[in-house]
């Protein structure tokens, strides 16, 4: 990376930048630009093996600034509340070398948390994930590129279930039958959201899709949420699937791969400090049926994560990265279990849900 190349082509600080690596993060090269004069700036090569750049690009700088704009609107700070794209000197908003694809933020003071660990971060989470939503509630999703096309569509993610199933390449399914039958039975679940979207009765709206404590930015003092970040994966979609994937990592006791499923739980008071934060904060931004929805998104979208964890284990592991044998079997193991306790507790998951209008 001729780093020297890329800066040149923004109009940044005066002189070379310190650059510090940024570890974190498993998809995009990420770097820290810190200059003399204390500014600092975010640079990421973009993996266009997973996206395409050019079309990523496009819906992050057509949310990005709908969002400054409402925060101009009331009074907020744009800088802060939302992530901001350096453009280069000819007003684009990413630079491609021999070396790739290349986009500058505007760096964002504050922390994040890997895990959930009080119910006051899970709250003010909330709280940004439905200010995002929000903010976003009159923008026009059918602008947006489907940059992973199909990527909550849980009904293809049963068909492809079925058709590893069918081929078995590895021989696994004789030993993980119990795991089979769980997603076979509960094959209903996979329209009940896509049904709605393709007629009409739920919105198609801009939706982040990677709904995790770690994309919220902190700030370090008041503890308050200040912005939503990495928006490579906002595309058109329910905000259904936002707040059931939300639910599916943080309510979560254990980790996602944990093997000892007896420490495995729901917890219905993160649920709880969720629901909360979320409804306080996207008020007029959620229609009626969309907030009937809510409580079983959280199923669908842990039912649907699991499904995709066990079929990559009938597939031979090929999609999702592993350390161990039979690690995306012991992922599979934890979304049904968590599945399992919210089936029981639904009918109370509902209700919080309709106490928080």
């Amino acid at each position: 990376m001729d780093l020297t190349e890329i800066t040149g082509k923004y109009i940044l600080s005066e002189g070379l930048p310190y650059c510090q690596p940024v570890t974190r993060g498993h998809i995009n090269d990420t770097m820290i630009l810190k200059y003399a004069d204390n500014d600092k700036f975010i640079l990421q090569r973009i993996n266009d093996k997973v996206f395409n750049a050019e079309q990523l690009m496009h819906n992050i700088m057509l949310v990005t600034e709908f969002i400054r704009h409402k925060a101009e609107e009331r009074g907020g700070n744009p800088d802060k509340e939302c992530l901001t794209i350096v453009k280069t000197k000819d007003g684009k908003p990413f630079v491609h070398t021999s070396d790739g694809y290349f986009r500058i933020y505007r760096y964002i003071e504050g922390v994040s948390y890997q895990a959930v660990e009080k119910e006051e971060d899970f709250y003010k989470c909330a709280q940004a994930f439905g200010s995002f939503a929000n903010s976003l509630a009159e923008f026009d999703a059918t602008q947006l590129f489907e940059v992973i096309p199909k990527f909550h569509d849980t009904e293809k993610r049963f068909r492809d279930f079925l058709s590893s199933l069918e081929k078995d390449v590895c021989g696994r399914a004789k030993d993980v039958q119990k795991e089979i039958n769980f997603v076979l039975e509960r094959k209903d679940y996979c329209n009940r959201i896509t049904s709605l979207l393709h007629d009409g009765t739920i919105p198609v709206r801009c939706t982040h899709n990677d709904t995790k404590l770690n994309n919220v930015i902190f700030d370090e003092i008041t503890g308050e949420s200040l912005a939503v970040v990495d928006l490579d994966t906002v595309m058109p979609g329910s905000i259904c699937y936002d707040f059931g994937d939300a639910i599916r990592f943080g309510c979560n006791t254990a980790k996602e791969d944990e093997i000892d499923l007896s420490v495995v739980h729901f917890d219905i008071n993160l649920f709880r400090a969720f629901v909360k934060g979320y409804l306080s904060s996207i008020g007029n931004g959620i229609t009626d049926i969309e907030r009937k929805n809510l409580a079983f998104s959280a199923i669908l979208m842990t039912y649907e994560c699991g499904m995709r964890f066990l079929t990559d284990h009938l597939n031979g592991d090929k999609y999702f990265r592993i350390t161990r044998e039979n690690h995306n079997l012991d992922r599979a193991r934890t979304q049904f279990k968590l599945i399992e306790e919210m089936e029981k507790i639904l009918p109370e998951m509902e209700k919080i849900v309709e106490d928080n209008k």
